[in-house]
């Protein structure tokens, strides 16, 4: 079989799905950074407390992208037979869930904040800093389940445009309302941490009218008006359950491993907080491009195995493989290169410098396996329909590898911050074995669609 297919629609509708999205996530990534470095020259603690304040967001993120993947598996296959009835049905049931996902974190916020940011740092004057972000952030938890949601709906429609429009309205609203608020501009009093959280907030009610508008008036795939949103398809909602729980379980696991990573790192020492915070800034800004292209194979993924092209596949997987395997060579190169401009972006001391230098060095040779694991398992496997292997195998990676690990090196043997933090990234290599494997068996091409011809191709 060739490395390479020669079926020119499959680049051509890789890179126009992935443009979309790849520039969506860096302007989304934008807003991130832009709070980060605007927040990070106000000091360590500064830095410290909004990385902390913003692991409930991070968790809260988790379980909306388990819906969002849930929903678009079979969303995107249904879109494969053109059946836009259904796909309406699906995505009302993952709105609602959405919505009362969003509206039960800000709740738990509001009522028990402090003991919950207690979990990742005992240092004071970090919580003290994270506790004015969140008791802000935390009202925008659902205006961003919501429109998370529906732009996810229109990309399973290969509508990834609008995901776009949302972000860059978002990053000019929120930088704007960032070096107003945070440094007090046109007559306001300076609000520091306080002013990157309404920012925030302010965006993300923007980016859900833009949605909502998009969804409602503009869309002519779907087509979706209010009362589809009120309707419950009883056969479709037990199969996103079906087919969604492993996703949304899998994203769950992920959640559990960032916020166990956070505790442990938060507990070494501030610098180290910081460090983690710009090295994972770097590392994730980088990384938007394979997210981006990975999505649009998803997308590709699920539409070709719904009209039941399942040799067609196979070749694509195999030249998604050497695309993801080289890009991730490439990007660990880029993070090297980009280490020094990156920290020199920061007021902080020498002492975090040095860890900083550390992380990314470890991040940027774990950042081939990241690209090739990471991304084929996401837009070949779990949107091929293989929907519990990827949930399985992160389960015993993060339980069984990288929490023990570095919890033996931290409290047995004493390890400095950068052996802890590479037990922490370990699996990025260790699980591109298990992924090879995996994706070249070809048993994860699985038509989730109802139909009389239903069929999987083993």
């Amino acid at each position: 079989m060739r490395l390479f297919v020669r079926d020119r629609n499959f680049y051509k509708d890789l890179v126009i799905l992935a443009i979309p999205i790849m520039l969506q996530n860096f302007i989304t990534f934008a807003v991130s950074f832009a709070d980060n470095v605007m927040v990070g020259s106000l000091g360590e603690y500064a830095i410290s407390g909004v990385y902390v304040g913003n692991q409930i967001q991070m968790l809260l993120q988790f379980v909306v992208m388990g819906i969002q993947e849930g929903m678009s598996i079979l969303a995107t296959q249904y879109w494969g037979r053109k059946d836009a009835e259904n796909i309406k049905h699906i995505v009302a049931v993952a709105f609602r869930i959405c919505l009362a996902v969003g509206l039960f974190f800000t709740l738990v916020m509001v009522i028990v904040p402090e003991p919950i940011l207690r979990l990742f740092t005992d240092d004071e004057q970090v919580v003290e800093e994270a506790l004015v972000y969140v008791r802000i952030l935390c009202w925008s938890y659902a205006l961003f389940s919501v429109s998370q949601i529906l732009i996810s709906a229109m990309r399973s429609v290969e509508q990834t445009k609008i995901g776009f429009y949302v972000s860059l309205m978002s990053l000019v609203v929120n930088v704007t309302l960032n070096y107003i608020l945070i440094f007090g501009k046109l007559g306001i009093e300076p609000m520091g941490v306080k002013g990157a959280a309404i920012a925030t907030l302010v965006s993300r009610l923007c980016e859900l009218l833009l949605a909502a508008a998009y969804v409602l008036f503009a869309d002519r795939k779907l087509i979706m008006r209010p009362r589809d949103f009120t309707r419950w398809n009883r056969t479709l909602a037990i199969d996103l359950a079906k087919y969604g729980s492993p996703v949304l379980m899998g994203q769950i696991v992920w959640a559990i491993n960032n916020l166990g990573q956070s505790a442990i790192i938060g507990h070494f020492s501030t610098e180290a907080v910081a460090a983690v915070s710009i090295a994972g800034m770097l590392n994730n800004m980088l990384f938007l491009i394979a997210r981006g292209l990975a999505s649009g194979l998803g997308i590709i993924t699920g539409k070709t195995i719904g009209a039941g092209e399942y040799e067609k596949m196979k070749r694509y997987a195999v030249t998604s493989q050497v695309i993801f395997l080289c890009l991730g060579i490439f990007l660990g190169v880029m993070t090297l290169l980009l280490m020094n401009p990156i920290i020199s972006l920061y007021n902080i001391n020498e002492a975090t410098i040095k860890v900083t230098r550390q992380f990314i060095i470890i991040l940027a040779v774990t950042m081939v396996g990241r690209c090739y694991q990471g991304t084929c398992l996401a837009g070949l496997v779990k949107a091929g329909g293989d929907v519990s292997f990827v949930f399985k195998n992160d389960t015993i990676f993060v339980f069984g590898v990288v929490l023990p690990s570095a919890l033996v090196a931290m409290h047995l043997f004493n390890a400095p911050a950068w052996v802890i933090y590479l037990c922490l990234q370990s699996d990025q290599i260790l699980k591109c074995f298990v992924a090879f494997f995996k994706i070249n068996s070809f048993n994860w091409m699985k038509n989730l669609t109802r139909s009389e011809m239903k069929q999987e191709y083993c």
